[in-house]
């Protein structure tokens, strides 16, 4: 009778429809030194899932990863300043800019940088909103 309700629960168990005391009992059963020989293969399975449970992470975890991204981001920053230095000696000169372009080429070059700074500086200013937003958050979250 014993057995028949093990091997149901077994079942239930592999269809995942089984409750936490169902497994509870398969657990302490497989645990036990009286399982049946035709279910001893399930017998490591339940060990390791016992033995897992008590496991426990124990490394530090880091809380704040926006220090990885300004370390990220200024290493990046260093890159393209290096690559700047050393692809500068096959740019144009500035003395040479009126001979090579038009002025109407100037003018426009110079106006597509204005709509850039500005489309930037508006998303400065949201990332300053969200910054503002996890700081009045945190303090609801973290109790200090």
């Amino acid at each position: 009778m014993e057995l028949d309700r093990i091997e149901q629960l077994l079942e239930k168990y592999f269809e995942a429809t089984a409750t936490v005391a169902e497994e509870e009992v398969l657990r302490s059963y497989f645990l036990s030194d009286n399982v049946a020989t035709h279910l001893e293969q399930y017998t490591p399975m339940f060990n390791y899932f016992s033995q897992a449970k008590e496991e426990r992470y124990t490394k530090q975890v880091q809380v704040n990863p926006r220090k990885n991204i300004y370390k990220w981001a200024s290493i990046a920053a260093v890159v393209v300043f290096m690559a700047g230095i050393y692809f500068n000696s096959s740019t144009v000169s500035s003395d040479n800019l009126e001979e090579v372009y038009t002025a109407e080429e100037i003018a426009s070059a110079q106006e597509a940088f204005a709509l850039l700074a500005m489309n930037f500086n508006k998303g400065t200013e949201q990332i300053y909103h969200l910054e503002e937003f996890e700081v009045s958050t945190n303090k609801f979250l973290i109790k200090q």
